[in-house]
C-alpha cells in the first residue's frame, strides 16, 4: 500500500507524538508498504491557517500517488478548510492521527473557543481516525457532527512503552525503594508550562529539601522564557542543590535515569496519553500525574501511582510525602508499576493493529504473509 503522511517539520522531532508517528511508519515498512512524508514548515498558528488557501499545497496533495493519506492532527490549522476541497478531487481516504486536541490544554477560555472552531471543522473533514487513547477518542467523538459520527471509522492504538526495552528484576526494583537518602524524583518532558514543572516545584517547597531530589530530563530550549523562569524560581527558593537540570538526554541516558530514580512525577495540565508514565513503569517507577487527560488509563490510584487534580500543588505534595515516609509502600507501588507495564501492548503490537485498520479502510488487504 502507498501511504502519504502529513506532518509539520521533521519526523525526527523529539516528542511523544512524533515518536508515535515514527513507530507507525516503521510498521508500515515492516509490512512492505511505502510511506511518503509530506512536511509542512513550522510557523505560527495564523500562518498555518493560511495554508488552507494555498493552491500549491492543494495541487501537491491532489497529485499524490497514494492509496491513503494520513494527517497528524497537529496539522489541523493548515488543513481544516483545505480538506473539503481536497476530498472533491482526491481519490484516497483521509485519516487523522489524534494525540490530543490543542483546545484541551490549559489556556484562557476565549482562546480555546477559537481553537475549537478550527478543530471541529478539521475533525469533521476526515474519513477516519487513529486515537492514542480512549480518552482522546471520547473527546473527539463529542465534537463530531451526528452524521459524521455515524459514518466515520476509527481505531485506538495505544503507544507502547518498550522503546528502551527495560531489563530490571523485581529484586532490583524492591531494593532500590529502600536505598537510603532523599527520594529520587524524575520529571520527564520538555520544560514547557503544560508539563507542570512549576506546580511540582510548588509542591516540593512544602517538603524539607533534604528529603527529596528532583532530576529534570527535558529540553530547556522549547520555551526559553518559561525555562529561565523555572531556573530563577529554583535559585530564589534555595533549591539549587536539590534540583538537577539534565536537559535533553539520549535514549540511553534517559533509560539510565529511569533505572536509578524511584518515582516519576509529571503533573501535566493535560495529557492525551503520557508515554513517559508507561516508559517509567517499565523500570518500576510509580507515576504521579493529574486527572486531566488519559493518565488514568495507565495509573491506578495508590496501586501503581497517584492522580492529583491539575494545578493543585498541595494535593501533589501528599503522595510524595507518603512515599518518602513509607518505603515499604513505595516498593509495593514500584512492583505494581512494572506489572502494569508488562500487561501493556508493545509498539509493534499496537502499530500492527493500526496498519491492519488502515489497510482495511483503504480497501487494501494485507498479504497473507504480512497478516
Amino acid at each position: 500500500m502507498r501511504v502519504g503522511l502529513v506532518i509539520y517539520g521533521s519526523l525526527e522531532n523529539l516528542s511523544g507524538g512524533y515518536l508515535y508517528d515514527r513507530k507507525l511508519v516503521e510498521q508500515f515498512h515492516a509490512h512492505g508498504d511505502q510511506v511518503k512524508v509530506i512536511s509542512l514548515p513550522w510557523r505560527n498558528y495564523v500562518q498555518h491557517l493560511g495554508d488552507n488557501f494555498s493552491k500549491r499545497l492543494l495541487v501537491r496533495l491532489q497529485r499524490l500517488e497514494v492509496d491513503l493519506l494520513l494527517q497528524d492532527e497537529l496539522n489541523h490549522p493548515s488543513l481544516a478548510w483545505l480538506n473539503p476541497r481536497l476530498k472533491q478531487v482526491a481519490p484516497y481516504p483521509i485519516v487523522s492521527i489524534v494525540h490530543h486536541l490543542r483546545s484541551c490544554e490549559d489556556r484562557p477560555a476565549w482562546q480555546n473557543r477559537l481553537y475549537q472552531h478550527v478543530e471541529d471543522r478539521y475533525l469533521n473533514s476526515v474519513d477516519g481516525f487513529i486515537f492514542n487513547s480512549h480518552t482522546t477518542r471520547q473527546v473527539v467523538e463529542s465534537r463530531l457532527d451526528r452524521a459524521k459520527l455515524n459514518q466515520v471509522r476509527w481505531t485506538v492504538a495505544f503507544p507502547g512503552g518498550d522503546q528502551y526495552s527495560p531489563q530490571i528484576s523485581e529484586k532490583a526494583i524492591r531494593n532500590r525503594a529502600f536505598e537510603p537518602g532523599p527520594l529520587r524524583l524524575l520529571f520527564v518532558g520538555n520544560v514547557i508550562p503544560r508539563k507542570g514543572l512549576h506546580f511540582l516545584l510548588g509542591a516540593l517547597r512544602q517538603i524539607p529539601w533534604d528529603q527529596w531530589e528532583l532530576r529534570v530530563a527535558g529540553s530547556l530550549d522549547v520555551d526559553e522564557h518559561y525555562a529561565r523562569g523555572i531556573r530563577k524560581l529554583v535559585a530564589m527558593e534555595g533549591l539549587v542543590e536539590s534540583v538537577r537540570f539534565l536537559d535533553r538526554l539520549t535514549p540511553e541516558q534517559l533509560a539510565a535515569q529511569m533505572a536509578e530514580c524511584q518515582v516519576l512525577v509529571v503533573p501535566s495540565t493535560y495529557e492525551g496519553f503520557g508515554i513517559a508514565y508507561l516508559e517509567g513503569m517499565g523500570f518500576g517507577l510509580p507515576a504521579i500525574a493529574t486527572t486531566a487527560g488519559a493518565a488514568g488509563e495507565l495509573i491506578a490510584e495508590d496501586e501503581n501511582g497517584y492522580l492529583t487534580p491539575p494545578r493543585d500543588k498541595y494535593a501533589l505534595a501528599k503522595p510524595i510525602r507518603k512515599l518518602i515516609q513509607n518505603r515499604e509502600h513505595l516498593a509495593k507501588l514500584s512492583l505494581a508499576a512494572r506489572t502494569r507495564y508488562l500487561t501493556h501492548p508493545t509498539w509493534q503490537e499496537s502499530m500492527t493493529g493500526a496498519v491492519h485498520f488502515l489497510h482495511s479502510l483503504a480497501g487494501q488487504p494485507l498479504p497473507k504473509s504480512a497478516s
